[in-house]
């Protein structure tokens, strides 16, 4: 099994027995490597960890844990300013040392996360902050298939 990450088409591929397709929103800052430059970093990677199996649909992860809120348009209006991070997380380290691994371009150390967002915000287009969002319903569906060890490619 493994995930590639077309950033050209928005889109994440699950191949295993069969190949499942799903939109992303990559970074509205394109692709690149370094910390801090809120970019999706491209290269081999793989699946780290994994957080959030179990919670409801839409559960906010705060530092990988349960904030114990649930993603609402009423949670949203108190807290405008939130990048949210919902539902399950699929944390991604570089595999490829001095490209996305080690120094100033370690894609773990930058929480680098496959991760939900909210319904409203777009599919298709980059807009994150260098992660990749997906879909609530989308994510649980990858991440009940998705175990630590999966071989991630991000592609432009």
């Amino acid at each position: 099994m493994e995930l590639i990450i077309k950033l050209s088409e928005q889109c994440l591929e699950l191949r295993g027995s069969r190949t499942e397709r799903f939109a992303i929103s990559s970074a509205r800052n394109g692709a690149g490597e370094a910390m801090g430059s809120e970019a999706t970093p491209r290269g081999r990677h793989v699946v780290r960890a994994r957080f959030g199996a179990g919670l409801p649909e839409g559960a906010v992860l705060s530092g990988r844990k349960f904030s114990g809120e649930v993603y609402s348009t009423a949670l949203a209006e108190q807290h405008p300013e939130r990048d949210w991070v919902l539902t399950r997380i699929l944390w991604l380290g570089g595999l490829e040392s001095g490209r996305n691994q080690g120094g100033n371009v370690d894609s773990f150390r930058r929480f680098i996360y496959i991760h939900g967002t909210p319904d409203s915000e777009p599919m298709g287009s980059p807009a994150s902050h260098g992660c990749i969002r997906m879909r609530n319903a989308d994510l649980i569906r990858l991440f009940d298939q998705v175990p630590v060890g999966t071989l991630v490619t991000i592609i432009e």
